[in-house]
């Protein structure tokens, strides 16, 4: 496995990368940049077929910087200057654990009082360039796309509190023991949880802005396939313990294309140092599993980006709304219905029932997306009865 692209890169190249970005965060990010470039595309797509529309905003120009303005900015550079340069200054630390150290009070303080003093003189600056005698409030025309970056922020945010509180629902126990310790944890995210948060959080942002929920829903579908495909990747690479449950079959004759760690997998190295220490190894990841599990993460990022493939290639033939998510819940859905069967995981007991978190969502929007295909079907037969 490759905790770090650093391990990574040395794989594949045989260089030394010493910088320690996290390969796991590195594809988050990726799938977060990748799900803009959709999501912008499809915004534009669906604007010039006038399922959405261009809006206006009035926007206060020429007027200085005020108190609050100065006050983010300096907030933003304090805590850039503050991280940033105290990996820097302190790197030895920041190597040997990175995700520790940038969630944990660690930083620069002389560094980050010196970045958020730029911050503050650059837009006290910048706005007194351009200020006017007189400010005055104009109407400006925004479209659609242009909400991107509200959006990519917005989800991203609220996305992650929605990961944090379901993962500490499923450890309820350890959060009852340990509360700030389960919070603060940088390990243990739920998926469906960021998705739900960021997805109410995407749907919002569309409505205050005049936009219909259907079609809302229908853009961000292709998006959010890619960007849980590319996330899959990041675990998968970096063995981050989103594995299946141990393998004990021997593979199939006919499955004799496949390598063997595509059927049963140790994940050696593997970041959160899960199992028993590799002979010989000596570095801050050394451990494998005992028996070989599942590689979960490859079946899904092969069937979600291969998914997100046929949806973006069919994307212009789909004209009915709601349909485009109405397969996505379905596919995304009955997706993680099915792997949940062989994933490692935390299980509730209801009524005689036993499930997961994740079994328990991906049952729902599988249902969801049958009921949206019913309806749709339904409407039509209904509009194809009125018209003969």
């Amino acid at each position: 496995m490759f905790p770090t692209i650093g391990d990574l890169v040395y794989y594949l190249f045989d260089v030394r990368f010493l910088f320690p970005i996290q390969t796991l965060g590195l594809f988050i990010v990726l799938s977060f940049l990748l799900a803009y470039v959709v999501f912008t595309s499809e915004f534009k797509r669906y604007e010039a077929n006038g399922k959405i529309h261009a809006f206006k905003r009035k926007v206060l120009v020429g007027q200085r910087a005020t108190v609050l303005d100065i006050g983010a900015n300096f907030i933003l550079g304090f805590v850039f200057g503050f991280k940033v340069f105290g990996a820097a200054l302190n790197y030895s630390k920041f190597q040997s654990d990175p995700r520790g150290y940038i969630l944990s009070p660690r930083g620069s303080l002389l560094m980050g009082i010196l970045g958020g003093t730029a911050f503050a003189l650059w837009i006290y600056l910048d706005r007194k360039k351009h200020a006017l005698p007189q400010p005055k409030v104009i109407d400006q025309t925004r479209h659609p796309y242009q909400l991107m970056g509200l959006i990519v922020f917005s989800v991203g945010f609220f996305g992650f509190i929605g990961a944090k509180l379901f993962d500490t629902v499923e450890h309820m126990d350890q959060f009852l023991y340990d509360p700030l310790g389960v919070l603060f944890s940088v390990n243990g995210f739920a998926y469906y949880g960021g998705l739900i948060f960021g997805a109410l959080t995407y749907l919002y942002i569309g409505y205050r802005h005049g936009m219909k929920q259907v079609h809302l829903a229908d853009i961000g579908s292709p998006g959010m396939m890619l960007a849980y495909g590319i996330g899959r990747i990041g675990c998968q690479l970096s063995g981050d313990g989103d594995w299946g449950i141990i393998n004990r079959h021997l593979k199939p004759n006919w499955l004799g294309w496949l390598p063997d760690w595509a059927w049963s997998f140790k994940y050696p190295h593997n970041s959160i140092n899960a199992g028993v220490p590799i002979p010989g190894c000596n570095g801050n990841y050394c451990n494998q599993l005992v028996q070989g599990v599942y590689p979960t993460p490859l079946y899904e990022l092969v069937l979600c980006i291969g998914m997100f493939g046929l949806m973006w290639v069919f994307r212009k033939k789909i004209k009915i709304p709601g349909l485009m998510f109405s397969i996505y819940l379905i596919l995304n859905g009955g997706e993680r219905f099915l792997i949940e069967h062989i994933r490692i995981n935390f299980y509730y007991r209801f009524l005689g029932l036993t499930f997961t978190q994740a079994e328990l969502i991906g049952g729902l929007m599988l249902l969801g997306g049958l009921v949206g295909l019913t309806i749709i079907g339904y409407k039509r037969y209904v509009l194809s009865k009125q018209t003969t």
